[in-house]
């Protein structure tokens, strides 16, 4: 299921567009806090950014949106009633994907989030239940992985692994959103756990010949560029 942030603190717009996001069946998750939307961009680790410009906490959209794309290259949409082009612009140098005015249609909304999400992610649509990335098919129907077109035996957590970070292809994704991701309670995971599935997920995309695909950062996490 992608994940989709809303930052926009209009408790009535929010209520709004989470039960839009709810019914085309991604997960909302609301930011509360706008005095460091970034903080709630890196543990949530969302699949697409919902973003107003107008912000209380000190910083607006833009410089929040700047802030999110010196981590990660996820898609970010600004919703607005702010719809001068000198907005448009400058929603746009600053990394955004696409802009919607405020008063937006819920349908449109949903159609340009789905149309992002279908090309970040590379998956043809919801009914075909796959995500396909770099060579690399996933079966969200029955779990099974296909490699540069061979089956691949995956275990269920190696699976879990390789399709939370295939959803989020070219973001840093840390450690310990993978142990919460993984994991219900992570206290009572070993750290070591999670490398060793790691490693073992390597082993086996490696024998098929995507030796590279998941690289580690050092004492910050794992990418899929």
């Amino acid at each position: 299921m992608f994940k989709i942030l809303i930052v926009e603190d209009d408790p009535t717009v929010s209520r709004h567009i989470a039960q839009a996001v709810t019914e085309a069946g991604w997960q909302p998750l609301l930011v509360t806090d706008f005095s460091d939307v970034l903080a709630a961009f890196v543990s949530q680790q969302p699949d697409l950014v919902l973003m107003d410009i107008n912000l209380p906490g000190g910083h607006d959209g833009f410089y929040w949106n700047s802030q999110i794309r010196s981590h990660s290259q996820v898609p970010v949409i600004f919703i607005s009633s702010r719809n001068s082009n000198m907005d448009m612009i400058t929603a746009m140098n600053s990394g955004a994907d696409d802009y919607v005015e405020k008063p937006f249609s819920a349908s449109v909304l949903l159609a340009k989030i789905n149309a992002l999400l279908r090309r970040t992610y590379h998956y043809s649509n919801q009914s075909t239940k796959t995500l396909e990335y770099g060579g690399v098919v996933l079966n969200l129907e029955d779990s099974s992985v296909q490699v540069n077109g061979a089956n691949v035996d995956l275990t269920k957590n190696e699976y879990k692994l390789l399709q939370y970070l295939l959803r989020r292809h070219g973001q840093l994704v840390p450690r310990a959103s993978l142990l919460r991701a993984m994991w219900e309670d992570e206290r009572f995971v070993d750290d070591n756990t999670l490398t060793v599935n790691i490693n073992r997920l390597r082993k086996k995309l490696s024998d098929a010949g995507l030796a590279t695909l998941i690289q580690t950062k050092v004492g910050k996490g794992y990418l899929i560029p």
